[in-house]
């Protein structure tokens, strides 16, 4: 019973089990730590260190309820050795793994996590890092449900907070618990994180300079930490980070970057089986939307098939059902597979996820259909349920697409009036965001609006703003399509992403439907 000798054997179980874990052999760690753990009950810290590596492990194979219930352990076990701090350490995981099975328990653990926070008196770094890894949860649960304008006081806090941690120095003197002898995130992480979330809610909410301003910021702190640390959560940041800009890059007219971008996501994902499981999906969700704006509508449905085939995240399944239907509208000639998809993301009956974005744009897509097929009356209802749900969380490009859309019905029914109340505030969201299709769209409407009211000098100048919108996609159009990196719109899912020899022909400008 050397105290010495304790931390030896518990130090080999998880080194072991690790190691285990490489080789694919993970039903033989599972019982090693369960039996490491049970007899480490006198060791605080390699207790829930071991618990903490158990319950990752039963993550990394979905199995969520047996990650829960040992962090509910961990929980329990860290209170009754005076722990607050590890304690709110598996909480917050505990709730992170609610928050993924969408279980209403979440919310009377968020309050009870901001109590132990608040109450919490230590070391200030221990506590405004917890304060962090707390709203850090909070803003992605908003984010996940679509609510951009809800989560601003969370993320406001959120930003104020690491600014505190950015200026304490790191305190030397140990914790005299053991159980307290843990960092959910370095430091420099958090930082990092921070931005993450940060462009998250810029793109969600339609401010692409400040999420391409934010990524900059990010990625440059990325290849500073990536030099002296080789953690993959640093490896997994600049992939999800690549992948919203990505759609930041594909909505304000710059493809040929988003492609290459693509690709770099390719690369970092060949480099870790883990990562291409991880992010396999969404991979394929932008080379279809990708194909989207090079209108490759064949390569776009086999990319999306493919994403819904590798998913089961819920909110990412109804994002692509809805690209998906998007492009079977542009075909026009895929009524029947259509008419299944938009069963399945109804918005007005049993929307499969609670996610208030996704919820508009079902009722965007809705209305898209319905003026495709000249259901005028029916099309402007579900546009107006956009608007009115994208105005509540300020979502300013599902508004500035369902204004335009809106102008364009109200100018085909002849009330030019109401279409120019629709269609100048959706230029002027669309130059903010910017979106290119959006703008394009909408001096096409400008242009035809004042040459049929008459106004010759308006109708000039809407027709010049729609040519440079249009030679700018157009000389972006043929860049992207010349590149090597658009022979992945044909690739198979696989962790090597080969490319292929054949190119797909450049066809000409998809109609600037968003």
């Amino acid at each position: 019973q050397i105290p010495q000798f304790e931390d030896v054997k518990f130090e080999a179980a998880s080194l072991l089990s690790e190691l285990y874990c490489q080789e694919n052999s993970v039903d033989t760690a599972k019982p090693l730590l369960r039996k490491a753990i049970q007899i480490s009950q006198q060791t605080p810290y390699w207790h829930c260190r071991l618990l903490f590596q158990l319950a990752q492990l039963h993550t990394l194979e979905k199995d969520l309820v047996s990650a829960c219930d040992l962090l509910g352990v961990g929980a329990e076990y860290a209170r009754v050795v005076g722990s607050e701090y590890t304690r709110g350490i598996f909480l917050g995981n505990w709730q992170l793994l609610l928050m993924e099975r969408k279980l209403q328990e979440v919310h009377p653990l968020l309050t009870l996590c901001g109590q132990i926070v608040e109450n919490w008196q230590g070391n200030p770094i221990q506590k405004e890092s917890l304060r962090v890894f707390f709203l850090v949860l909070q803003v992605t649960h908003y984010l996940d449900a679509g609510q951009v304008k809800s989560v601003k006081p969370c993320l406001k806090q959120l930003q104020q907070c690491i600014q505190t941690i950015s200026t304490l120095h790191d305190d030397e003197i140990l914790p005299s618990n053991p159980a307290d002898l843990f960092h959910w995130l370095p430091k420099e992480h958090m930082c990092v994180l921070v931005y993450l979330v940060t462009v998250m809610h810029s793109m969600q909410a339609g401010y692409l300079e400040k999420a391409q301003k934010y990524t900059d910021k990010a990625l440059m702190q990325l290849e500073k930490l990536k030099m002296l640390d080789c953690s993959p959560i640093l490896s997994s940041f600049q992939v999800i980070l690549l992948e919203h800009i990505i759609m930041c890059r594909l909505v304000t007219g710059h493809k040929a970057t988003a492609l290459q971008e693509i690709s770099q996501v390719c690369q970092l994902c060949q480099q870790s089986p883990r990562l291409f499981s991880n992010h396999a999906a969404q991979l394929h969700t932008l080379l279809g939307l990708y194909c989207i704006s090079v209108n490759c509508m064949d390569n776009a449905e086999a990319q999306f098939t493919t994403a819904l085939r590798l998913t089961t995240h819920q909110e990412l399944w109804a994002f692509i059902v809805t690209n998906l239907a998007s492009v079977y509208i542009r075909e026009g000639n895929r009524h029947q597979e259509l008419y299944s998809l938009l069963e399945r993301i109804n918005p007005d009956h049993n929307f499969p996820v609670s996610s208030h974005c996704l919820r508009a744009a079902a009722f965007y897509i809705r209305g898209l259909f319905s003026f495709f097929q000249g259901r005028y009356n029916e099309a402007k209802r579900f546009l107006r349920e956009t608007l009115k749900m994208s105005n509540a969380e300020d979502l300013n490009r599902l508004t500035a697409c369902s204004l335009v859309l809106l102008g364009h019905i109200f100018y085909v029914l002849g009330n030019h009036r109401e279409s120019n109340n629709m269609v100048v505030p959706a230029m002027q969201l669309a130059s903010k965001i910017p979106d290119m299709s959006v703008q394009l769209w909408s001096s096409a409407l400008l242009r035809d609006l004042n040459k049929a009211c008459g106004n010759a000098m308006d109708a000039h100048e809407a027709a010049q703003m729609h040519q440079n919108f249009s030679q700018q996609l157009l000389q972006d159009h043929i860049e992207a399509c010349s590149l090597p990196e658009h022979n992945l719109i044909t690739v198979s899912p696989s962790p090597e992403f080969p490319l292929f020899q054949s190119h797909s022909r450049p066809r000409p400008l998809p109609v600037p439907v968003p």
